[in-house]
C-alpha cells in the first residue's frame, strides 16, 4: 500500500510531534509514524528551560502541562562542595514566570494530542524501516512496518527525521557531523524518589561528580548521578546501582545525600552510558532532521528537550516558506541549518566543557555562566519571531 502526503515526520515525541503540530497548523497533509507506543516513557531528564517553556506557552500547550500537575519551578538552587548553596529566582521574562519539568508520559502525550487536533496523522507502533529516493537520489518517502507485520509505503515532498540521536533517517541519508564534542559525554543514573521535598531545580556540582534534583509530576523528585563514563562503569563493576547513586551523591555532597535517603527511593532506576555530543548537517533533497536526531548535547545541560522545541519551530517556519512559494526548498532548509548552528553553536560548547567534567570548581563557574548567556540569547531569538499563522478548514 502506497500512501501520499504533504509532509512525512518519522518519530512522534517532543520533537516529531512538536513539527507535526505546527506544519498541521498551517493545513499541511502530515504523517507521522513512530515505533513506541503512544505516552510511553524514554529516557529522559525533564527538565524544561525557559525557551521550552516560552514556545509551549505561544503553542497553547503548556495549559495540558499545567493541568497533568506539573509542579512551577521558581527558584534554582546550585550546591557547592564546602560552600554555602547558591539560590538564583527565576524572575517573570519572555512571557514566562516559572520553568516545568514535565515527565515524558506527560509532554510527548500532550504534543501529540495537539498534533492529531491539528489534522496529522500520528501512527504508534509503525517503525520505519528505509527511506525511498527517485532515480535522482532525492528522499521521496518512507518505508514502515506495523506490529502486524503490515508494510507501508508512504511518499512526500518532505521527509522529516525526529527520531532521536540514532536516528534510523539520519542513517538513511548519511547526514554527516559536522561538529562534535571533544569530550566522551557524561554517563548518568536516574530515578524517580516519593517524599523528597525540593526548592526548585537544584544542582549539585563536585570534581568528577554532578547531580540534581528535579520536581516532576506526582509529587516526584528525579534525582540523577553524573560522571564520566570510565568512572561510571568502574562504579556499576563493584557495585548495585542504588549504591552507585547513594556513593556519588555523598561524594559530591552529604547534605544531599542524607535528604534522598531520608525519601522513598523508586524500583527501578534507569541509566545513560555517555555519548559524545554532536551537530549533524540537518537537511538534504527531500529530508531534514529535528531534535536529537539533527543534534544532542550532554544530558547535563538538561537542554534536550528545549532544544528539540526550538528546532521544531526553525523547521516549521523553513517548510511554511516552501509551501508558500517565497522560498525554494534548498534556499528554506539552508537556512534553517544556519539558524539551528548559529542558536545552537555557542550552548553545545560551553556544555561539552562542562560534560567532560575536566574542570576545576574556580573554572566551573565562568562555565555556568556561559552556558547560562547562551540559553538568554536563544529566548531573546525566539522571543523576537512571529507566531506561526493556523489554517482553518482544511
Amino acid at each position: 500500500m502506497t500512501e501520499t502526503h504533504d509532509v512525512i515526520v518519522v518519530g512522534a515525541r517532543c520533537a516529531g510531534s512538536a513539527t507535526a503540530m505546527l506544519l498541521a497548523r498551517q493545513g499541511l497533509d502530515v504523517l507521522v509514524l513512530d515505533r513506541a507506543g503512544y505516552g510511553s516513557d524514554t529516557v529522559s531528564t525533564h527538565a524544561l528551560m525557559r525557551g521550552g517553556v516560552l514556545q509551549l506557552q505561544r503553542w497553547g500547550v503548556l495549559d495540558r502541562i499545567v493541568a497533568a500537575g506539573t509542579p512551577p519551578v521558581r527558584r534554582a538552587l546550585f550546591h557547592y562542595p564546602g560552600e554555602a548553596t547558591a539560590r538564583i529566582t527565576i524572575r517573570p521574562a519572555a512571557g514566562v514566570d516559572a520553568l516545568y519539568a514535565p515527565r515524558r508520559t506527560v509532554l510527548d502525550p500532550a504534543l501529540a494530542d495537539a498534533a492529531a487536533e491539528a489534522g496529522a496523522d500520528l501512527r504508534f507502533g509503525t517503525g520505519v524501516t528505509g527511506v525511498l529516493r527517485d532515480d535522482s537520489g532525492r528522499v521521496t518517502g518512507v518505508v514502515a512496518q506495523d506490529r502486524d507485520g503490515r508494510r507501508l509505503e508512504a511518499i512526500a515532498p518532505l521527509t522529516i527525521g525526529a527520531d532521536g540521536m540514532r536516528s534510523t533517517v539520519a542513517s538513511a541519508v548519511g547526514a554527516p557531523v559536522l561538529r562534535r564534542a571533544r569530550g566522551a559525554g557524561g554517563a548518568f543514573l536516574y530515578g524517580h524518589w516519593d517524599e523528597l521535598p525540593v526548592d526548585g531545580y537544584e544542582w549539585v556540582y563536585a570534581p568528577y561528580a554532578s547531580a540534581g534534583m528535579i520536581p516532576t509530576n506526582d509529587g516526584r523528585t528525579t534525582v540523577f548521578v553524573g560522571t564520566t563514563p570510565d568512572r561510571m562503569k568502574e562504579a556499576r563493576a563493584t557495585a548495585p546501582a542504588d549504591r552507585v547513586v547513594d556513593d556519588l551523591l555523598r561524594s559530591a555532597s552529604p547534605s544531599v545525600a542524607d535528604r534522598v535517603a531520608d525519601a522513598r527511593r523508586p524500583v527501578r532506576l534507569r541509566g545513560f552510558a555517555g555519548e559524545p555530543g554532536f551537530l549533524r548537517q540537518v537537511w538534504g533533497p527531500g529530508w531534514a532532521l529535528v531534535g536529537d536526531a539533527g543534534g544532542f548535547e550532554d544530558p547535563l545541560s538538561t537542554h534536550g528537550m528545549t532544544d528539540a522545541l526550538r528546532d521544531a519551530e526553525l523547521l516549521a517556519r523553513a517548510v511554511r516558506q516552501i509551501h508558500a512559494g517565497s522560498l525554494p526548498e534548498l534556499a528554506a532548509l539552508a537556512a534553517y541549518q544556519q539558524s539551528r548552528d548559529r542558536m545552537a553553536g555557542r550552548l553545545f560548547g560551553v556544555v561539552d566543557a562542562i560534560g567532560s567534567y575536566a574542570w576545576t570548581m574556580d573554572g566551573l563557574r565562568p562555565l555556568l555562566r556561559e552556558a547560562a548567556s547562551a540559553m538568554s540569547e536563544q529566548v531573546e531569538e525566539l522571543e523576537r519571531l512571529d507566531p506561526l499563522p493556523v489554517v482553518t478548514g482544511r
